[in-house]
């Protein structure tokens, strides 16, 4: 029979009386919880107390595995842990709960374990239940305090996600045990190095799986990295309005959106920067970016940051975000107010060059460009014109500026937002200023006063600078007519020594001409031996570049071969342990049937003892049955029975001699009979 209870109905597992507990919400209905691997039920404890709640889950055939008996006793010493009361859990198994089992089959293998109060991360966020700054840290700082205690013992969730963390920090059940503020929940994927690892494993949740993780299973160390730093992200957030507006849903990001650029993501980033500091953003970026889950922060990293963040800072940045709230279009109104700084600032060096704007985007922007666009036309195309409006303006900060792109992503943007925010257009008409009252026209005004007013002493003083110079000119002309005249004197008597001059110039120049060949030649030598330095410059610089592009490649492939050897050791490791087990489990195999052998052949001696001791019991009784009726036969004078009798005696004492001979007077009537066979006059004595 199928194991489908109702509230009130009871249970006795372990010997230990429960009832079913009824669903707060839907009265009638068992208190159940369904999952991806089964339903967990409600158990309550007679005495009816909340506090002492169970939780039993009940498997689906798929993850009915026999195994779970190992891991479970595995896992126990990690109930310790804060955040991981669930580790501690009883297996139900044929041979301790047989009776339940048989009633109903679908126990089989079921987990008892303590039931958690609250409510999950998931009920958090599909309600856009808002936190306060004080609860968003103390929740951040308990998943990064569970995290960073796993993973210093080697463990991961390996399916970390808004439904398997509960917040018992809102449970309105007081738990005397000292709970954690969050709890972890379905652990069965759990890896660890004394874990064998599931048959079926699980990519991660939506919301939360990185998309450059291999989708074939998550089963390491650092399989919680990325989805615990989202989680976190999200706690830290959720104490902002904002960003619990941007919600996609079921959980923040939308799983098309993980490790991509688009407005929640830069919406989150900003957010956290600006109410938890630099040293929380940063962490974020990284595990945003990673390329695998090694390279995302650890959870020691996040708790470190996180001790020292302040709910002071959360709280001042709560007031800038309200004042934006009251603004009808953020985008158009940062537009107005650019247009009016522009009119109030002439000075060209004020304005944008548009060369810098009209720049072609780097191939990594196009392909946001592209992937953000096609996005938005997807969105669009399916009937979500909010969602489309969204990626649209996320868009808009990649484009060129006056490119046909923005042209056709602006007109896309107006279009929607008119769609869903229809407005007045009598309200909405800006009242354009005459020309006269605009403020580059009352600037320029004054700056032509300004020259006007200067130019008249102007005038005055290039007239005056005009008149000194004439009076210079005329001047500098009756010294030129003095000075020619002295020439024409002087030229007669230098013409001779000109000649002469001509002819040692001429000597002069030949030795001129015959120095600047042999510079010219040292020279080229000097530039050729200097570019001979270069060049060997450069084939030395390039060498030693080799030389270290080689040493680079020799240090990847040595971490790329002790990489290797790690997980080939890790690998045997597993492989020993597997070994290990099996051959543990043949050697208990083993001795439990030499055990049962020996039981068996004890038990075998002993009813053969107890056989023996019943059947000479029996015997003694006989042979003194025979000893009397060959006594009255011999007193009633019939000595053929007395003798008959006799014989039986002899046979059954020799059968058993060295027995009967010490029990009582059995060998005293032997000694009688032998007598007796051998005289028939010989009286029997009565013993």
């Amino acid at each position: 029979m199928s194991f489908q209870p109702n509230p009130g109905d009871e249970v006795v597992i372990n010997d230990i009386a429960y009832t079913i507990g009824q669903h707060p919400a839907a009265p009638g209905l068992a208190y159940a919880q369904a999952g991806r691997q089964g339903i967990v039920y409600q158990l309550l404890p007679r005495n009816g107390s909340i506090s002492g709640a169970k939780a039993l889950k009940v498997f689906f055939p798929k993850f009915r595995i026999p195994a779970m008996v190992y891991q479970s006793e595995h896992m126990e010493s990690y109930s310790e842990l804060p955040g991981l009361q669930v580790c501690k859990r009883d297996v139900l198994t044929p041979e301790r709960n047989g009776a339940l089992i048989g009633e109903h089959p679908d126990l089989l293998y079921a987990v008892l374990m303590p039931w958690v109060q609250g409510l999950t991360w998931f009920d958090v966020i599909s309600d856009q239940k808002q936190l306060t700054a004080e609860e968003s840290l103390k929740l951040a700082r308990a998943l990064a305090g569970t995290g960073s205690a796993m993973e210093q013992r080697g463990l991961a969730h390996c399916d970390l996600s808004a439904p398997n963390v509960m917040i018992p920090f809102f449970s309105e059940v007081e738990n005397l045990r000292g709970v954690s503020a969050v709890e972890l929940v379905d652990v069965e994927q759990m890896y660890g190095s004394r874990m064998d690892r599931p048959d079926a494993l699980l990519a991660g949740s939506p919301g939360y799986a990185a998309h450059r993780t291999v989708h074939s299973g998550l089963w390491s160390a650092y399989a919680d990295r990325f989805a615990g730093a989202v989680i976190i992200a999200e706690m830290l957030s959720w104490s902002d309005a904002t960003i619990v507006e941007k919600a996609w849903g079921e959980s923040y990001f939308d799983q098309h959106e993980m490790q991509t650029v688009s407005e929640r993501y830069y919406a989150m980033r900003e957010s956290l920067q600006k109410r938890w500091g630099s040293k929380v953003s940063d962490l974020f970026i990284r595990a945003w970016e990673s390329h695998d889950l090694s390279s995302c922060p650890t959870f020691g990293e996040w708790f470190v940051a996180l001790a020292s963040a302040d709910t002071q800072l959360a709280g001042t940045a709560v007031v800038p975000e309200s004042e934006d709230e009251d603004l009808p279009d953020a985008i158009d109104t940062s537009r107005i107010k650019g247009a009016e700084a522009a009119e109030g600032m002439p000075d060209k060096q004020a304005l944008p060059d548009p060369s810098l704007s009209s720049a072609p985007p780097s191939p990594g922007q196009e392909a946001v460009v592209n992937r953000l666009f096609l996005q938005a036309r997807a969105l669009e195309d399916e009937g979500k014109p909010a969602a489309a409006l969204e990626v649209y303006r996320s868009l808009h900060h990649f484009i060129p500026h006056n490119s046909a792109m923005q042209m056709e992503v602006e007109a896309a943007i107006q279009e929607l937002d008119t769609k869903l925010n229809p407005k007045d257009d009598s309200a909405g008409q800006l009242v354009k200023l005459p020309f006269y009252r605009s403020k580059k026209f009352m600037i320029s005004s004054a700056v032509l006063i300004v020259l006007l007013a200067g130019s008249v002493p102007t005038v005055k003083i290039l007239a005056d600078q005009a008149e000194v110079k004439q009076k210079e000119q005329e001047a500098a002309a009756k010294q030129a007519e003095l000075k020619a005249a002295q020439d024409a004197e002087a030229s007669k008597a230098a013409a001779l020594k000109q000649q002469e001059e001509e002819k040692k110039q001429k000597a002069a120049e030949a030795a001129k001409f015959d120095a600047e060949q042999k510079k010219k030649l040292a020279e080229a030598k000097k530039k050729e031996a200097e570019r001979k330095a270069l060049q060997a410059k450069y084939d030395k610089q390039a060498k030693y570049e080799a030389y270290l592009a080689k040493q680079k490649q020799q240090k990847l492939e040595a971490a790329r071969k002790a990489e290797q050897e790690k997980y080939d050791k890790q690998a045997k490791y597993e492989a020993y342990l597997v070994w290990k087990k099996e051959n543990d489990a043949r050697i208990a195999k083993q001795e439990a049937e030499r055990k049962a052998a020996a039981e068996a052949q004890r038990r075998q001696e002993a009813a053969q003892k107890a056989a023996l001791k019943k059947k000479r019991a029996q015997n003694v009784v006989t042979l003194i049955a025979h000893y009397n009726k060959t006594y009255n036969a011999q007193k009633g004078k019939n000595m053929e029975n007395a003798e008959a009798y006799a014989r039986d005696f002899k046979n059954l004492y020799n059968s058993d001699a060295a027995y009967f001979k010490g029990v009582g007077k059995v060998a005293a009537r032997m000694n009688a009979i032998n007598k007796f066979l051998s005289n028939t006059d010989y009286a029997l004595p009565n013993l």
